[in-house]
């Protein structure tokens, strides 16, 4: 894996509590990705992520990193892989994210992680160390709950299954954890079906939370590397003409049952017992109690 030049890790945030998790900065400890997925907003041109497949390290990042932190006058919230995700397959053996971690509860920082992988269950121990003195959480990325499907939408990812056991894992070390369905792509992932299975699967991994957006975002480079996956497989391919009629070119391309489905998820998730709002997931993240699991 090659090593990147960078001058600051801690981004400052300006996302309201009430619109987004909790963050006062970002921090990519990686650049670029290989989970693969074919929607990624990453791949947008505005972002400059050239070679967004091949992910590098930042050099020297950990002793940039513990500086950064030492220096703040006080302590908040780091939300880990804003870009890229802080559990990319190459992190099993550098462990970069973990070490970070280690500094984020040595200087007493509170931790957001939003992530498509499963070997953020690794950590466990430090992010309930982490949650026991400040705001912890733990968002998976969870399209479908559908294998087949994510193989073809996130092709490098782990599959949902392997992302519900690592919540479960999570769950029962007491970290405050939960499911981002986040995007919901029309024509592909947007049924009533899909939705509940991804609930009705984090509710029993002992997730406390599940937010929805009901749409996805395309922008240039982006939407360009989405529509060539559809078209390029025969199963898919209408679903490009679908796109291009409906959307056009339009950055945010919303399901067109986005109203029905999201009255249907707030329902569920109350029947479910899940937070489906960022004030409400804030709110609990910050001060966690814990509640009893089960395994599905």
């Amino acid at each position: 894996m090659s090593e990147i030049e960078t001058k600051r890790l801690l981004m400052p945030t300006g996302a309201g509590e009430t619109i987004f998790f909790r963050s006062d900065w970002t921090l990519n400890l990686y650049r670029g990705c290989n989970h693969g997925c074919i929607y990624c907003d990453s791949r947008s041109l505005c972002y400059h992520l050239e070679d967004f497949d091949h992910v590098r390290v930042k050099r020297d990042c950990l002793t940039m990193l513990e500086r950064e932190l030492r220096a703040k006058k006080k302590a908040g919230v780091v939300s880990m892989g804003a870009a890229s995700d802080a559990y990319n397959r190459l992190e099993a053996k550098r462990m970069i994210s973990r070490d970070a971690l280690m500094l984020l509860r040595k200087y007493g920082f509170g931790v957001m992680i939003p992530t498509k992988s499963s070997l953020i269950a690794r950590d466990a121990d430090v992010l309930a160390d982490i949650a026991k003195q400040r705001y912890a959480c733990a968002a998976f990325s969870i399209t479908t709950a559908d294998a087949e499907l994510a193989r073809f939408l996130e092709p490098g990812a782990p599959c949902p299954q392997e992302r519900f056991q690592a919540m479960a894992t999570l769950a029962k070390a007491r970290v405050f954890t939960g499911t981002w369905l986040n995007p919901m792509l029309p024509y592909l992932t947007d049924s009533f079906t899909n939705m509940r299975a991804v609930l009705d699967h984090t509710a029993a991994a002992g997730g406390r939370f599940a937010i929805c957006h009901f749409g996805v975002t395309l922008r240039e480079g982006d939407r360009e590397y989405f529509y060539q996956a559809l078209s390029n497989d025969p199963r898919y391919a209408a679903v490009k003409t679908r796109y291009v009629d409906t959307f056009g070119l339009s950055y945010l391309c919303a399901s067109p049952e986005a109203q029905t489905l999201s009255d249907a998820f707030s329902e569920t998730c109350e029947h479910l017992g899940l937070l489906h709002t960022f004030e409400a997931v804030n709110r609990a993240a910050a001060a966690y109690e814990p509640m009893q699991t089960s395994l599905f």
